[in-house]
């Protein structure tokens, strides 16, 4: 039979309004195999709590706060509280988390608080009515559903990166990047390549992690995209870049759907170098521009017989003032130039921890993102080296 602890009523409240117990962990405690606790208080960690298996609930009809000086760790966890469970303190879970009822909600001001899916950890059962309300972050997770959205509605984020992320974390915020209110800044919608004809002052996403990385986003009638493009044709994904301070184009597919629901998905790009991330519309004015680069058509074989001896991008002729980086498949930065000029021949250039770096970088896919700024344009794509 299993063995179930309850936090009884009793240990509750001292009124219907308010609570004013809670459960205090200095390092005692463990749920065992098939165990189940169910928090109705409140729940204040300051000691070891990272070893349970079974199961940790959180349900009741009252508000409940997860709190304390450690974070704790629990398997399986739920929630069925018809308010909300707010976390001071980061929670983890190891395997499942079911959500049925109310939200797990954190200060988007307080970005080291958030609810965290270690690895191989999962969730089902998010919807409007019970997701996270503020970061969920995912560590040593390579695909990830962030189950995020605000007090009204459920808006993920599904990340797919190239590599496994050591740690990634994610946000929404339904308000105007213009006037965000857990920023210090604003992200002015007005400052973008000229490739961009409007920003979304709707809705944005916060999402950080050191891996190239496909994201899919999508939208609802409360996005309001007619406002923003006629046809989801000219629907892209923009980030504000923080290296330019400037929002530009992420690319990727075109949307699936109407102007009241769908979904899109971007190009590969590294999380950590863009602020925030929300819908955009692109002019077709630049589209020939756009097209002469090929993200996935690069070649580079530095064997010399004088084809593909170097990355070649003829576009940089047009752009004298430019800036490249060159990423490998993990996300460390291997090349960085202003003002390109066909330099790269698959010899690193920075002094992160390059393996053998005197006789080159390995084969393989490489990451770039090039910056054309005398045209106010950015490109980010693949490129493949052969030895």
């Amino acid at each position: 039979m299993k063995k179930t602890l309850f936090i009884l009523s009793c240990l509750i409240t001292i009124s219907a309004s308010a609570q004013t117990t809670a459960l205090y962990n200095s390092g005692n405690m463990q749920i065992h195999d098939e165990g189940q606790i169910g928090f109705h208080t409140n729940l204040i960690n300051d000691g070891s709590f990272d070893e349970n298996l079974g199961l940790a609930g959180f349900y009741g009809e009252f508000p409940l706060n997860v709190s304390g000086a450690f974070a704790a760790t629990f398997f399986d966890l739920e929630i069925s509280n018809s308010n909300f469970v707010n976390l001071s303190t980061a929670l983890n879970s190891r395997n499942n988390t079911n959500f049925i009822m109310g939200d797990f909600v954190t200060n988007r001001s307080q970005t080291d608080t958030y609810l965290n899916f270690l690895q191989n950890a999962t969730s089902n059962g998010s919807g409007d009515f019970s997701k996270v309300d503020g970061y969920a972050a995912a560590s040593n997770q390579q695909n990830f559903t962030f189950p995020v959205g605000d007090t009204e509605q459920l808006r993920p984020l599904v990340m797919n990166s190239t590599a496994v992320n050591v740690f990634a974390k994610c946000a929404y915020f339904f308000e105007d990047p213009n006037s965000p209110s857990a920023f210090p800044s604003s992200f002015n919608t007005s400052i973008k390549l000229n490739s961009i004809d409007a920003i979304s002052t709707v809705e944005f996403w916060r999402l950080e992690g050191s891996v190239p990385s496909f994201i899919q986003i999508s939208w609802n009638d409360q996005s309001n995209i007619s406002a923003l493009v006629p046809d989801i044709a000219q629907l892209g994904i923009v980030g504000w870049q923080k290296s330019t301070n400037q929002w530009v184009s992420l690319g990727g597919t075109d949307g699936i759907g109407d102007l009241s629901q769908g979904f899109i998905s971007s190009a590969s790009f590294i999380p950590d170098e863009y602020e925030i991330i929300t819908f955009g519309n692109s002019f077709e004015e630049d589209s020939e521009i756009t097209e002469l680069i090929n993200p996935d058509d690069f070649l580079v074989t530095p064997n010399g017989d004088g084809v593909n001896d170097a990355l070649i991008i003829p576009e940089t002729d047009l752009s004298p003032n430019n800036s490249i980086q060159i990423f490998d498949r993990y996300g460390l930065k291997v090349f960085e130039m202003n003002n390109y000029t066909n330099e790269f021949t698959g010899f690193a250039t920075t002094n992160n921890f390059v393996i053998s770096k005197d006789k080159g970088l390995a084969s393989g896919v490489y990451f770039y993102i090039l910056t054309l700024d005398d045209m106010n344009l950015s490109f980010q794509g693949f490129l493949y080296l052969a030895r």
